[in-house]
């Protein structure tokens, strides 16, 4: 009777739809990743409801011992039993906590690094689709939420399920009528649950996104402040986060209103079973009158334990809907196709002079807008070629396309005429060297900001590149020498140092291709001319690529690509493009009045 009771109660909450992915497969795989824990918790568990069963059972003895008072001895004895019982039960209980926190513990930072480790293998166009605050939100709530959801299924599954089994066969043994009454009473608790489930799905996907407006809204204050300032945008920012706050709080009285109603129910309708218990044992009913009184306690004392365990069991299902959304979000973004990949018979670039072509390249983005059409580019080894032309042409989409960020749509971009496509990451980034027009620098010391490119460099090497960057001595000004921290992306640091420390570290990978996508745009005058002499100096042996719309920096190139709309609309040098009297020309014009002698800068 009791199996059945349990199996009806199990179709009721229709715990075989939770068992479906990706619960299931969440459960298993930190099952199984952390089986040494979850072991013992589990082992522990069957203590605690095997004890939780015999507290019950024994409370016959311990009223028989107490009314009776015929042998001292037995009652010592009871005594002693109890108090056995009751220092298992405490062991078992803290085996079981510490075995959950660890194993818990350990899948947090175990998805956590597995998350973190998908989100490496993403392309640039991953995260110019997918917001920053909604990546935070799903690689900390998410694994949260996993912990949370294991948790519950084990500690239901066994602990719960157990104790409350071991209560009815404790219930049953000392009284089988009254036991049926019970539940019959019991699972009516169970009828609002359904109800319950679908408004907690809606609820908890809205929470998901009001935290990530919440987060959203402090990584804006914190990158914007100064607009915030500048602007008076105070209000309105407040009001944002305002607005989100409440959003999240609303949701959680909703959640917690939800979850609460669980325990009234199960309280109540407990309360109903004990009170029909004792009037029935009054009239000799189902043979309630012919219990001792030991019996009587033991029943009445195993019907209450029971209440607890079969409340957790009726909330259970609210609580892992609730949880599982941020799981399910979570392994979205775990099972998210990368755009690119590796091939798998990718092999290490071959030695080579450092000739970089784009052979026939076409280019869409997602959207499926067309940026190239058959584009054709080669970059000479040990030469500058300056990439030019009004903004949306392309030129920083060719420099993604040779650190391979993106992938072609057609075409074939080479290095030393082998496609990138078919070497491995590591070779091609060893080769590459590159300093964004968004200087990023990590919140660190000013030495590990340099020494970034190549770990193993020593310090006189991190020195050089410095002084070659022309970063040395404003670094050896700062209060900490190359041991200052620079702040989050470098925020103690003007703009100018933190591109020429971008620079250095650029310097400092000496790789046979440096890419520079507007180096020099943050730049004073007298920067600019010694980063200028530094270039010099770096692109000689080296394939360098310089995107550019002041054209001071690059009026001596070897070779000036100016494109628009996707295509070369002219090429050669600086000489030979103003001699053409075509767009360079009128670029140049724009930048230094006509002024003829400005080309001899």
């Amino acid at each position: 009777m009791p199996s059945s009771a349990l199996t009806k109660v199990a179709d009721r909450l229709k715990l075989g739809e939770l068992m479906a992915s990706p619960l299931m497969q969440l459960v298993r795989e930190n099952i199984v990743t952390q089986r040494k824990y979850y072991g013992f918790a589990i082992s522990a568990m069957v203590v605690i409801a095997l004890t939780s069963a015999l507290t019950a059972y024994m409370m016959e003895a311990i009223v028989d011992a107490m009314t009776s008072y015929e042998s001292k001895l037995a009652i010592l004895m009871v005594a002693f039993a109890v108090a056995g019982v009751f220092l298992i039960k405490g062991l078992a209980t803290f085996i079981q906590l510490v075995c959950l926190s660890r194993a818990g513990n350990r899948i947090v930072a175990t998805l956590q690094k597995r998350m973190y480790g998908k989100l490496l293998k993403h392309g640039v166009g991953f995260y110019t689709q997918n917001q920053s605050s909604d990546l935070l939100m799903r690689i900390t709530n998410g694994a949260q939420g996993a912990r949370m959801v294991t948790q519950l299924v084990i500690t239901t599954a066994v602990r719960d399920t157990l104790m409350l089994v071991g209560l009815l066969a404790v219930m049953f043994y000392q009284q089988p009528g009254l036991s049926l009454i019970t539940l019959v009473i019991g699972p009516l608790a169970l009828l609002g649950l359904r109800k319950l489930l679908t408004r907690v799905k809606a609820i908890m996907k809205n929470q998901a996104m009001s935290l990530a407006e919440i987060i959203k809204v402090v990584q804006e204050t914190s990158r914007g402040i100064q607009v915030i300032k500048v602007f008076s945008l105070e209000d309105q920012m407040t009001g944002r986060m305002g607005d989100a706050v409440r959003q999240v709080e609303k949701r959680a009285n909703s959640i917690a209103r939800l979850q609460a109603a669980t325990s009234p129910m199960m309280e109540t309708l407990a309360g109903f079973a004990i009170a029909v218990v004792v009037a029935l044992s009054a009239y000799n009913t189902f043979g309630a009158g012919q219990m001792s009184a030991g019996q009587l306690m033991s029943f009445i004392t195993a019907l209450m334990m029971a209440y607890e365990p079969a409340k957790r069991l009726s909330r259970v299902r609210v609580q892992i809907e609730a949880q599982m959304v941020m799981v399910r979000m979570l392994f979205e973004m775990l099972e998210y196709t990368e755009d690119l990949v590796e091939h798998p018979d990718a092999k290490p670039f071959a030695p080579g002079d450092g000739t970089v072509e784009l052979k026939d390249v076409s280019f869409r983005y997602r959207d499926e807008t067309r940026l190239f059409d058959g584009l054709s580019l080669k970059f000479k080894p040990g030469q500058m070629t300056a990439l030019v032309g009004p903004s949306g042409g392309g030129k920083s989409t060719i420099l993604n396309l040779i650190m391979r960020l993106y992938d072609p749509t057609n075409g074939a971009v080479l290095i030393d005429g082998q496609d990138l496509r078919d070497v491995t990451f590591e070779s091609l980034r060893q080769r590459i060297s590159f300093v964004g027009q968004d200087t990023f620098l990590f919140s660190t010391t000013v030495m590990e900001n340099i020494r970034y490119s190549r770990p193993g460099a020593s310090d006189i090497e991190v020195f050089e590149a410095a002084k070659a960057a022309n970063a040395h001595q404003f670094i050896t000004e700062l209060p900490e020498g190359y041991d200052t921290q620079v702040g989050e992306d470098g925020s103690f640091l003007s703009g100018g140092q933190r591109q020429r420390l971008a620079i250095a570290r650029a310097v400092l990978r000496k790789s046979e291709i440096l890419l520079l996508d507007e180096a020099t745009s943050a730049l004073d005058a007298t920067s600019e001319a010694l980063i200028r002499e530094a270039l010099d100096r770096l692109t000689e042996g080296v394939t360098t690529i310089v995107i550019a719309h002041r054209l001071s920096t690059v009026l001596g190139a070897d070779q000036i690509y100016v494109l628009a709309d996707g295509r070369v609309q002219e090429c050669g040098t600086s000489d030979e493009l103003l001699r053409q009297d075509g767009m360079f020309k009128t670029l140049f014009d724009q930048q230094f009045g006509g002024f003829k002698q400005a080309m001899d800068m």
